[in-house]
């Protein structure tokens, strides 16, 4: 194994996963990054996404995926009621906010759901967590309650009304928390009565 391939190696190790251009900032050439490649020691994982062929596979390949192809992405909505474990629901696409003038990510993989989100209630309630050593950025409980409620036409009112209930039984948020949040995403006259029934 030549100088280069051994040193390359060393920066992935500290990296679960890298996009192209934070590897070639690293000093690993393309020709290194692709041989790598073509040997098996990396597996490509998307477009310009990398990882080492060995390492374990991420604990939510999808999110992070999600999160290095779409930086500007929220994760949301049943996605996000699932990663914060309030939901029997299981995602078959990856729900992902945006800023309400931004363009469609392209991306094939893995299944992607978005909703565009006016500014106020866009960057309300965000949360960055660690997958793996990938940032995510995910809406917190009490906001993701409140954008069900707001989205209940688009995943259905069964999972809003199970989120608010599970959301208040596992105390992951306060009545007042999911009423804020329902203000901004001028809901609240919805989710009033519902929250009244179950507090």
């Amino acid at each position: 194994m030549n100088t280069a391939i051994k040193s390359a190696l060393r920066v992935f190790e500290n990296n679960k996963v890298m996009r192209s251009a934070q590897i070639f900032a690293q000093g690993i050439q393309p020709r290194t990054l692709y041989q790598m490649r073509d040997d098996g020691l990396l597996v490509q994982e998307g477009r310009g996404l990398y990882r080492l062929a060995d390492e374990q596979i991420w604990s939510d390949p999808d999110l992070a995926l999600v999160s290095l192809r779409i930086p500007k992405g929220v994760i949301c909505l049943i996605s996000a009621l699932y990663f914060h474990q309030v939901t029997t629901q299981i995602p078959h696409e990856v729900y992902v906010a945006l800023p309400k003038d931004s363009e469609k990510p392209r991306i094939q993989h893995p299944p992607t759901r978005f909703f565009w989100i006016s500014p106020e209630p866009f960057k309300a309630g965000i949360e960055k967590h660690t997958i793996d050593n990938v940032d995510v950025k995910v809406y917190g409980v009490a906001k993701t309650i409140a954008d069900c409620f707001k989205f209940r036409n688009k995943i259905g009112m069964d999972v809003a009304l199970e989120a608010l209930r599970e959301g208040l039984r596992q105390r992951l948020c306060k009545p007042e928390q999911i009423l804020r949040f329902a203000r901004v995403n001028r809901v609240e006259r919805v989710i009033l009565p519902y929250l009244e029934a179950l507090a």
